[in-house]
């Protein structure tokens, strides 16, 4: 997204006029109308002091990177880091697509119970691609969820060094 877009979206997403703003961020209208239509670039500084005036913070999210492992003539995609959803993401009721649940088109499935949680990490691990990963895993709650998941040994081995990379030791 480019920083006019930001500005706008932020200022919209708080439901505040363009005057409303400048006031609350100590600039005026007709510049901020300028940072919005692309005519001038706020600094960084500015940026951060715009957003924090309709009532947002400036974040920085590592990107989500992919290594692909093969195993069984098939390819599987592991992030370098665990993703991290969103909670109400986390635990939607989601329809899985087609090329994933082809068994079962249309069955929903509620992510904020823990069973059917597992049985989407299950298939999305299996038969998903980085897209699908993205989209439907936690890393946190795949790390809960990890010892109990039914995996083919391939996929297993490939997320094993990953999940155990960031899991808690345990004490025996």
């Amino acid at each position: 997204m480019r920083t006019a877009e930001l500005l706008t979206t932020a200022r919209r997403a708080a439901e505040l006029s363009q005057q409303e703003l400048a006031q609350r961020a100590g600039t005026s209208r007709p510049t901020l109308s300028a940072y919005e239509r692309g005519k001038k670039s706020p600094t960084v500084d500015t940026v951060i002091r715009l957003l924090a005036g309709a009532g947002f913070t400036l974040a920085l999210e590592p990107q989500l990177l992919f290594h692909e492992h093969t195993t069984s003539g098939r390819s599987i995609s592991v992030p370098a880091s665990l993703p991290r959803l969103p909670l109400a993401k986390a635990f939607a009721t989601v329809v899985l697509p087609i090329e994933l649940d082809w068994a079962e088109p249309e069955r929903r499935f509620d992510l904020a119970a823990r069973a059917e949680r597992a049985r989407v990490y299950e298939i999305v691990l299996r038969e998903g691609a980085s897209e699908h990963i993205a989209e439907y895993i936690d890393g946190a709650l795949l790390i809960d969820l990890w010892d109990e998941l039914v995996l083919p040994r391939g996929v297993r081995a490939a997320w094993a060094p990953l999940i155990e990379s960031v899991r808690p030791a345990t004490t025996s």
